[in-house]
């Protein structure tokens, strides 16, 4: 009688057992994804608020369960802010200890080559909890970019191409404080020094690369292209340098630049301005980074298009420069004359 009785309640207890394990331990995701993300925003880390998100959001199977589990590991007290990600099986156990815990995803901002503070912020902003809105406003504070020693139009010069790990909340001073160490980072006393042999700051040697970036792709001639902007700007002369004019414009779409692009009221202009404009046009990578710094000492003043257009031509005078600079737009022209019949014949069939 009493075995029996042992018996039934072994089993019983077994049982009640291997329920929790099933329902607390193995696999309680209902979705067919790999992954989900649970976002919990700053300020919302309301434990019911949570609870709520999860049943609307089909995050788990049972969530009366995950509610008795959360309640037991006083999750409705230490519940965080975040990013969370969860992966198709995993068990209540693992959720509710992963939020518990404030185990967020991390989040990779990835920069390569980015034009404008706007679309700084921008890819920020799709990024992060925060909005674009606020990165801007972090970029626009001149009391706080003079902690740093940068201001409205310098502070791009801090972001250079890499990928940078965050956690989801991150706030605009948080993610340039890491750019910040970034910039500290790349400035070794070897790049300090090589620019203080050319007269010239990191920010004017980074304003100089984003030139460059934007002039050309061949690396093989990124430093005798500094050299001319170089030269220009040791001599007085205005740079003249067409991506500028882009900028000014914020049309990146632009082939060629004609006279009526070149009447662009802006600083940025540097055909109506002498001088680097007031900061970088883009994010140039470190090698055009060190082509300037280890751009050579010539003569050369003006570059043009080669006519097949694989190269540059650099020359030191003007009349020269401008030979050169009838052969590439004859070529150009006699180019757009054969799209044109290509397109009207195309156009016949």
């Amino acid at each position: 009688m009493w075995k029996k009785l042992i018996l039934i309640v072994l089993i019983i207890l077994l049982a009640g057992a291997a329920f929790i394990g099933w329902r607390f331990f193995l696999g309680n995701t209902p979705f067919e994804e790999k992954r989900k993300f649970l976002y919990i925003r700053t300020g919302h880390a309301n434990y019911e608020e949570v609870l709520q998100t999860i049943k609307d959001s089909n995050f788990v199977r049972n969530p009366g369960s995950f509610d008795f589990l959360a309640r037991r590991l006083d999750l409705p007290e230490l519940v965080k802010p975040g990013k969370y990600e969860i992966t198709k099986g995993m068990s209540l156990s693992a959720i509710v200890r992963m939020l518990r815990n404030g185990q967020q995803s991390p989040v990779n901002l990835v920069v390569t080559k980015v034009r404008t503070k706007e679309d700084l912020a921008g890819i920020i902003g799709r990024r992060f909890e925060c909005d674009s809105a606020s990165v801007m406003a972090y970029m626009s504070n001149e009391d706080t970019l003079r902690h740093y020693g940068f201001d409205a139009n310098t502070i791009m010069a801090t972001v250079y191409p890499n990928t940078y790990t965050y956690f989801w909340n991150t706030t605009p001073p948080a993610i340039f404080k890491k750019l910040f160490a970034e910039y500290k980072k790349v400035w070794t006393p070897e790049r300090l020094q090589q620019a203080q042999a050319l007269g010239l700051s990191p920010v004017q040697v980074y304003t100089f690369a984003s030139i460059i970036e934007e002039e050309t792709q061949n690396n093989s001639e990124k430093d005798t292209m500094a050299s001319v902007y170089i030269n220009r700007f040791r001599s007085g002369m205005p740079l003249q340098a067409d991506p500028t004019v882009k900028f000014a414009l914020r049309d990146f779409t632009l082939k060629r630049i004609y006279e009526k692009h070149l009447q662009v009221e802006s600083p940025y202009n540097t055909y109506r301005n002498k001088g680097l404009p007031p900061g970088p046009i883009c994010t140039p990578s470190l090698i055009t980074l060190d082509k300037v710094l280890q751009s050579p000492n010539t003569k050369y003043l003006y570059f043009v298009v080669s006519p097949d257009l694989t190269r540059h031509i650099f020359t030191e005078n003007y009349k020269d420069h401008m030979t050169y600079a009838r052969e590439f737009h004859k070529s150009m022209d006699e180019r757009a004359r054969r799209k044109a019949a290509q397109d009207s014949s195309a156009a016949s069939k």
